[in-house]
C-alpha cells in the first residue's frame, strides 16, 4: 500500500474566480451550487437504482446547507448521539445511526433519534436488540468482508485486525438473529471498481442469508459524484442486487455530497528561509486539515503551478510537523498575500481544533451564480475557552 495518500480534488471550477480577498482569514468558504450539482448527481443515482442514498455527516456536517441536502437525499447516517441529535434537528428523513461502540448511558436516546441502528458485534446487537424491537426500530450488523481495498493501511476497515465490523468469516444464522441488514463499509475516496470486486468476494458467503435480510448497506467512500466515476455501473450493480435479492440497497457518502464544493483561505504571515524558503501561515495542518498530517496527503492549492518559486507551506503552531507541504507559485510570495486549499468542504471543516490557541476558520456559503457571499459562522475566544475547564 502507499504511505500517502493522492488527493482527489478536481479543477478549481468556479473558485478559479473568486476574489480571495474577500473574507476574513483563516475561512472555509462552500459553494452551495456546488454541493447542489453533487446533490443531483446522487439524486439521479437514487431515482435510477431504487438505492436509499444517506449524507455521511460525519465528512460534512454544514447543516446550514440542511434544507439543500433534504430535496434530493433521503436522509443521513451518524456515528454516535450528537451526530444523530444533528440529524433529526436539521435534516429530518431516514437516519442510521452506526458507533463501534455505544454507551449505556446513550443508547436509550440514540435508539429514539434514529431509524436504522447499526451495531458493530453480535454481543452489542444481541445487548440492545430487545430495546431496539420494542421501540420498532430496524436492526443493522456491521460486517467485515475480509477483503481489502484500501489505499492507506490506517484507513483500511478490512486490515488485519480491524476493529471494525465482524469479519464475515464468523457470519452464521444465529449471529443473524434479530437482524434487519448488513452494513459493510470498505472504500475511501474510492470509484465503483472497488466495490464491484468487493462484492464477487463476498456475495458467495452471503447468498444463504440474503432472503432473511430487508436491506444491505454498502457504507460510504464511494465517489460518485467525481467525473470519472462511473455512475451507470453502479445504477446497474444496485439494480441486479435489488432485483436478484428483493432487497433495499443503501449508500452513505460523505466526500461525495462535498466532494470540491469548497476551499479553506489563508494569508501569509512571515517569509523566513532555512535551507528552503518557508511560508508561515495562519492555516495550521494539525489545526485545520489534519488529514494533512494524519492520512497524510498533500492538499492542491488554487492556482499552484508546476515550476516557478517554491515555498514550503505551514501553520502558526509550535509543532514541528505543523507542515502543509512544498508549492510552487507564479510569483514570489509577499507578507498579507492570499492563498487557497481546494476541496476542504469535506472531513477538514468537522476536523478542527484548537491546538496552541490557534483560531478556528470562519465558515462562510458562496452562491458562484449569484456571487452572493454570506458568513454562516465565525468563531472567537469563548469557542476556545468554552472547550477547557
Amino acid at each position: 500500500m502507499s504511505e500517502m495518500m493522492t488527493t482527489q480534488a478536481g479543477a478549481a471550477g468556479a473558485f478559479g474566480d473568486f476574489d480571495l480577498s474577500r473574507v476574513p482569514t483563516p475561512a472555509f468558504v462552500v459553494d452551495e451550487i456546488a454541493v447542489e450539482q453533487n446533490l443531483m448527481i446522487l439524486a439521479d443515482v437514487a431515482e435510477r437504482s431504487g438505492a436509499h442514498i444517506l449524507a455521511a455527516l460525519k465528512a460534512f456536517s454544514m447543516f446550514a446547507l440542511a434544507p439543500k441536502l433534504r430535496q434530493y437525499l433521503q436522509g443521513t447516517c451518524a456515528s454516535g448521539l450528537y451526530e444523530a441529535r444533528l440529524a433529526r434537528e436539521e435534516y429530518g428523513g431516514e437516519v442510521a445511526t452506526y458507533c463501534a461502540g455505544y454507551k449505556d448511558s446513550e443508547i436509550d436516546e440514540i435508539i429514539a433519534l434514529s431509524d436504522h441502528m447499526i451495531f458493530n458485534s453480535p454481543a452489542q446487537k444481541d445487548r440492545f436488540l430487545v430495546k431496539c424491537q420494542a421501540a420498532g426500530k430496524q436492526v443493522g450488523l456491521r460486517i467485515n468482508p475480509e477483503h481489502s481495498e484500501g489505499e492507506i493501511a490506517k484507513y483500511d476497515p478490512c486490515a488485519p485486525g480491524s476493529r471494525l465490523g465482524m469479519p464475515i468469516s464468523h457470519l452464521t444464522a444465529e449471529v443473524l438473529d434479530g437482524v434487519d441488514g448488513l452494513h459493510m463499509h470498505t472504500l475511501c475516496e474510492q470509484g465503483f471498481a472497488p466495490l464491484a470486486r468487493t462484492w464477487a468476494a463476498i456475495e458467495p458467503k452471503l447468498t444463504p442469508y440474503l432472503s432473511q435480510l430487508k436491506w444491505l448497506n454498502f457504507g460510504g467512500g464511494h465517489h460518485i459524484t467525481r467525473d470519472d466515476y462511473d455512475r451507470d455501473a453502479l445504477v446497474d450493480f444496485i439494480t441486479e442486487i435489488r432485483s436478484t435479492y428483493d432487497i433495499d440497497v443503501y449508500l452513505e457518502p460523505g466526500e461525495a455530497v462535498a466532494l470540491d464544493a469548497g476551499l479553506l483561505i489563508g494569508e501569509v504571515l512571515d517569509l523566513p528561509q532555512n535551507g528552503v524558503d518557508l511560508a508561515i501561515t495562519d492555516i495550521s495542518a494539525t489545526c485545520h486539515m489534519p488529514d494533512v498530517i494524519e492520512a497524510p496527503y498533500r492538499p492542491a492549492m488554487l492556482g499552484e503551478v508546476a515550476t516557478g518559486h517554491s515555498y514550503r507551506f505551514g501553520g502558526p503552531s509550535c509543532l514541528a510537523g505543523d507542515v502543509i507541504g512544498d508549492y510552487n507559485m507564479a510569483q514570489p510570495l509577499q507578507i498579507g498575500d492570499r492563498f487557497a486549499f481546494l476541496d476542504q468542504a469535506h472531513y477538514s471543516m468537522v476536523k478542527t481544533n484548537t491546538f496552541n490557541g490557534v483560531a478556528l476558520p470562519a465558515i462562510l456559503l458562496w452562491n458562484s451564480q449569484t456571487d452572493d457571499l454570506r458568513i454562516v459562522k465565525q468563531f472567537g475566544y469563548d469557542d476556545f475557552k468554552d472547550r477547557l475547564s
